[in-house]
């Protein structure tokens, strides 16, 4: 990481300095935002000053369900948007802890923390804390290792140039069952390195997109087998100078999450399980979506693999889901095909 300062400089003159909103940004790869975010997220946006989302460059709605209690990390938390959504999901009994590196954006966000407690009800005990630093480098800032429940980024990891230490890291404050959702653009191929440099287009999250496959092989080396996806679609760039630097390479805006867990396998396997969500997520009391081909309806037994059933049972999703069945019978491998969005208890859908 000997160039670590010189690349975050970059980044920092471009988002602290260059764009003073989105209205400066030459494509949509950084505000193409989904619909998909909660209605108690929603309703918590309406409360958040105007300056602190007009500087909001995510790509997605990586706000997760059921967090009341929870302490979560947000990675490249910029004017703190999502941080303070975040904080009034957790409640008076949680913690989310805001990081970034560019100190124009974190002013921002800073300026605002006392209404914003005030509005949220946490004034006499804030649950919000802002550092100044790398994603890089939690140890820097003191997040211990295992501290964490769920770890959240919108648009920021294709930022950084050193993605298997920004990956490890957040595994390594993540508590054991511990979630990390996260919104990004991501490449069809690798980005060519002369393009790797251009100040604009690793400012516009292109450059820094990471191609998928090798996502899943990073992942995997760093000892998670199996992410799921939630939601992706095009990123369209709609500027001519910017189309034509990066040619023909197609870039995408998803949602993952991915467990800590250290019984997962590298392919979908069959142990007879069944998965019946009991409807108590909060806000979701008719089915709770796991991933793009996992709706679980209320009450309704669904046959899953053990990946699956190890997601819904041995983290903090596990109280809201009764998992029938063992992994000590094992059948073959698990039909994983994704598409089928009504399982019945028969099918082979995972």
């Amino acid at each position: 990481m000997k160039n670590l300062s010189h690349n975050h400089e970059t980044l920092k003159e471009y988002y602290g300095r260059v764009l003073s909103g989105t209205g400066d940004l030459k494509t949509n790869a950084c505000c193409s935002e989904s619909n998909t975010m909660p209605l108690p997220a929603r309703n918590i946006l309406k409360l958040i000053d105007q300056e602190i989302t007009d500087r909001f460059y995510g790509c997605g709605s990586p706000i997760p369900a059921s967090l009341d209690g929870c302490t979560v990390l947000d990675l490249g938390c910029g004017t703190g948007r999502d941080t303070y959504i975040l904080s009034g999901l957790v409640g008076k009994n949680g913690l989310v802890i805001g990081v970034d590196m560019t100190d124009e954006q974190l002013s921002v966000a800073r300026r605002y923390l006392p209404s914003m407690m005030e509005k949220l009800g946490f004034q006499q005990a804030p649950n919000v804390e802002f550092k100044s630093g790398y994603i890089e480098k939690l140890q820097w800032l003191g997040i211990e290792s295992e501290s964490v429940d769920v770890v959240v980024s919108n648009c920021v990891i294709n930022l950084s140039p050193y993605k298997r230490e920004v990956f490890k890291e957040i595994f390594r404050v993540l508590k054991p069952g511990g979630e990390l959702l996260f919104s990004d653009v991501f490449s069809g191929q690798r980005i060519p390195e002369s393009l790797k440099g251009d100040p604009v287009l690793l400012g516009e999250c292109l450059s820094g997109a990471l191609y998928i496959e090798d996502f899943r092989r990073l992942l995997n080396e760093l000892g998670c087998p199996d992410y799921r996806l939630l939601s992706k679609a095009p990123v369209t760039i709609n500027n001519p100078e910017i189309e034509a630097k990066i040619g023909g390479i197609a870039f995408y805006s998803m949602t993952i999450r991915a467990f800590k867990l250290d019984n997962l396998e590298d392919i979908c396997e069959d142990y007879g399980q069944i998965a019946a969500y009991k409807g108590t997520v909060s806000g979701y009391p008719h089915s709770f979506q796991l991933d793009d081909h996992h709706r679980f309806i209320t009450g309704k037994p669904v046959r899953v693999c053990g990946n699956t059933a190890a997601m819904l049972q041995n983290t903090r999703l596990g109280a809201h889901f009764t998992i029938h069945g063992t992994r000590k019978v094992h059948y073959g491998p698990f039909d994983c095909s994704p598409g089928c969005d009504d399982r019945e208890l028969a099918g082979t859908c995972c």
